[in-house]
């Protein structure tokens, strides 16, 4: 079995291509949400991406497959004053779970971050996904707080469209 793990090239019509299956693949698991994803993202996604300079993904292939992928964003820590990356969307693809990929493309996403001169990794994840807390756990991901008193950081969300 062959494993390439690789950053994506937006301008690349396969990595495009490969990129937005994998995600509505995603999209359609109950941890993304159970639905696929819009025509207009499947349209749209990579020519938005192509725009972004804080945007990079990760993709695994197997055996030349479409396995896995990692979408992120660079951010900025105004606690550290050194850019972060935000773990955005993070699948791989049933058929080559179990395969150990998901800690492979987050080896990658580490040493791009490393090399943008970031400070941390961030990501957020659903309470009841017991299998992707695992996983992040084994990688070296835990909750945070800044004082115990006050607890762990909670993600929240406001949707304004």
């Amino acid at each position: 079995m062959k494993i390439d793990i690789i950053s994506a090239d937006y301008h690349n019509p396969q990595h495009g291509a490969d990129l937005v299956k994998l995600l509505d693949g995603y999209a359609h698991d109950p941890m993304g949400g159970g639905e696929g994803l819009c025509q207009y993202t499947k349209d749209n996604l990579i020519q938005q991406l192509q725009q972004r300079t804080d945007a990079f993904t990760v993709l695994c292939y197997v055996d030349g497959k479409a396995a896995g992928l990692i979408n992120c964003f660079e951010m900025f820590s105004t606690f550290k004053c050194k850019p972060l990356v935000n773990i955005h969307d993070v699948t791989v693809g049933s058929e080559f779970r179990g395969l150990g990929l998901s800690q492979k493309m987050l080896d990658k996403v580490e040493q791009i971050a490393l090399e943008r001169g970031c400070c941390k990794l961030v990501l957020e994840i659903l309470d009841g996904n017991q299998v992707a807390k695992n996983a992040y756990a084994k990688f070296g991901f835990a909750g945070y707080e800044l004082d115990p008193q006050m607890g762990q950081a909670v993600f929240w969300e406001k949707a304004i469209i």
